[in-house]
């Protein structure tokens, strides 16, 4: 149980940085429509899109919603935490 409990974990922070690359990538002329940026894309955009439809960009260029996501998903990590620590 506890190995499962560490691959969720290790699967959620691989995710955070996958959004992070995904976000970093847009300073960047072209990098997302590379193949890799392509590929980040269809794992994150999914993820992303709620939050956008959400929370406007500031100013109209200076998109928040990939932090409040990221934010979102390191809660209901710990919550998850929690819930598995009064389980085991």
């Amino acid at each position: 149980m506890g190995m499962l409990v560490d691959l969720i974990f290790t699967a959620i922070r691989i995710y955070s940085y996958a959004i992070i690359i995904y976000i970093l990538m847009s300073w960047f002329p072209g990098a997302r429509e590379s193949s890799f940026g392509e590929m980040l894309g269809k794992i994150v955009e999914p993820y992303l899109e709620p939050f956008r439809r959400f929370i406007p960009p500031i100013g109209g260029m200076i998109d928040i919603s990939p932090i409040v996501a990221i934010l979102v998903l390191n809660f209901a990590s710990m919550g998850l935490a929690q819930i598995l620590s009064m389980l085991l």
